[in-house]
């Protein structure tokens, strides 16, 4: 997986240590009454990633995108925010930084991921549990004989699992690759669990459910596409798991993050609806026809400042970069950030593992739809996984996904390594960002062990 194999190479940890180095107070004499603190002395984020804060800049130089923001670390240094550009192409707007506001689309499904590990280290659910214990709507599942054609179905040949939702697995499925008449049966029911903009908010509000519970009810009327644990398949497992999560825990799935997770992490920017205080940091979310840069979620309207149907657990959070790192550090360290420990690192370990069913695999999904391709794959918890670790790759269990509109994620448990950038246009893989941003991190790494 390209995305993450600069990691191995020790430059991060070359980075981290720089950085670390250069933020300690230089020594001080004496005091006496006349002296004066020497003053703290810091390198600048270009100076330590010339390469990368070029690319950036260039970026934005070259009109490809308003604006870029990147957060790397290792250990437990400094992280480091490259950026460049603004937030918007409006006059004034602010620039990019680690507290401006994205839509991160399908970089929740890690966040929800991890959520339901949790409730596993709880022992309130197994991996192997049918969803059927949780939702008994899921008891009866039937697959689609021919989904592009004709909603004729046969009952399903097992139950679909807490592991199959969490490893796109259970057969369901999702819009934005789904095709033919069940695609057609999905948008009918209203099983459109995403945000893009206030026009498109307020058809689709006229069919989507109002809530997590009716939300997942429809859902098991549909027919699957495979049977349960037999084929990967992008899809709304994500956001089935969020409804069993409110079961298995007793609260809202919403109150279940943010008390479990957001709050004990200190992730003070991470929002299912960005409060009207907020929308000064919230990037604008753009379209591109060729070359043409269009908003297509203005800050100011935008769809994510009202309140959302139900949470979105596959791609409805609205997140800051330093927060995101904040999530992947706290995967990175085992469990644990500032001292606070919020999973076990057994649980970690499993949901960095490979999760998918006996004799399926994962090779990756079209680069439109945020995540991830390559081989040595997995898949774990709501994210990709690295199957080996290889000599001049990524640690065994490096866990990464991406969203639609552009952002990219990774960490590496072994090697204490992560980062992540954010961006907001559509397509996603308009530029080659993932690509792009290692070659240049890795002309740093390698600068900094001349």
């Amino acid at each position: 997986m390209k995305l993450v194999h600069w990691i191995s190479t020790g430059g991060l940890a070359a980075l981290a240590a720089a950085t670390a180095y250069a933020q300690q107070a230089q020594p001080r004499p004496a005091p006496t009454p006349q002296a004066r603190p020497t003053p703290r002395m810091t390198i600048p984020v270009k100076a330590l990633l010339p390469a990368t804060s070029a690319l950036f800049d260039g970026y934005v130089a070259q009109d490809k995108m308003p604006g870029i923001v990147g957060a790397f670390g290792v250990g437990d240094g400094p992280t480091l925010f490259p950026a460049a550009g603004r937030i918007r192409d409006d006059a004034g707007a602010p620039a990019a930084g680690p507290d401006s506001l994205w839509r991160v689309y399908s970089m929740s499904k890690p966040i929800t991921g991890m959520s339901a590990m949790m409730l596993i280290e709880d022992g309130k659910l197994n991996l192997d549990d049918p969803v059927s214990k949780y939702i008994p709507a899921f008891k009866d599942m039937k697959v689609a004989i021919s989904p592009d054609t004709s909603l004729d179905a046969r009952p399903a040949t097992r139950p679909i699992t807490i592991r199959n939702l969490l490893t796109h697995t259970a057969g369901l499925g999702y819009s934005i690759i789904t095709k033919g008449a069940l695609l057609k049966e999905y948008e009918r029911r209203g099983i459109l669990p995403a945000s893009v903009n206030a026009a498109m908010e307020e058809k689709m509000r006229l069919v989507r459910p109002t809530s997590l519970e009716e939300f997942a009810n429809r859902v098991a009327t549909l027919p699957l596409i495979a049977d349960p644990g037999t084929k990967w398949s992008y899809s709304i497992g994500l956001d089935v798991m969020g409804r069993v999560i409110e079961v298995a825990s007793g609260m809202s799935f919403e109150r279940f993050v943010q008390t479990r997770l957001f709050d004990p992490l200190k992730m003070k920017s991470s929002f299912w609806q960005v409060p009207q205080s907020e929308v000064g940091r919230l990037a604008t979310n753009y379209a591109f026809v060729g070359d043409t840069r269009t908003p297509l979620d203005p800050a100011a309207t935008s769809v994510f400042l009202q309140k959302p149907s139900f949470p979105y657990g596959g791609a409805g959070l609205v997140m800051s970069a330093r927060d995101y790192d904040r999530f992947l550090h706290m995967i990175q360290n085992g469990g644990t950030l500032d001292g606070v420990r919020v999973m076990k690192l057994e649980t970690i370990a499993l949901a960095t593992s490979n999760l998918l069913p006996s004799g399926v695999t994962y090779g990756g999904v079209s680069g439109g739809t945020g995540g991830t391709k390559g081989s040595n794959m997995g898949f774990g918890a709501g994210g990709s996984v690295v199957l080996a670790t290889t000599p001049n790759g990524p640690g065994k269990g490096t866990y990464a996904w991406g969203g639609a509109a552009g952002t990219i994620a990774w960490v590496d448990p072994l090697k204490r390594s992560r980062g992540n950038v954010m961006v907001n246009y559509f397509p996603a893989d308009r530029i080659p960002l993932r690509e792009q941003v290692v070659a240049a991190l890795m002309q740093d790494a390698a600068r900094l062990r001349r």
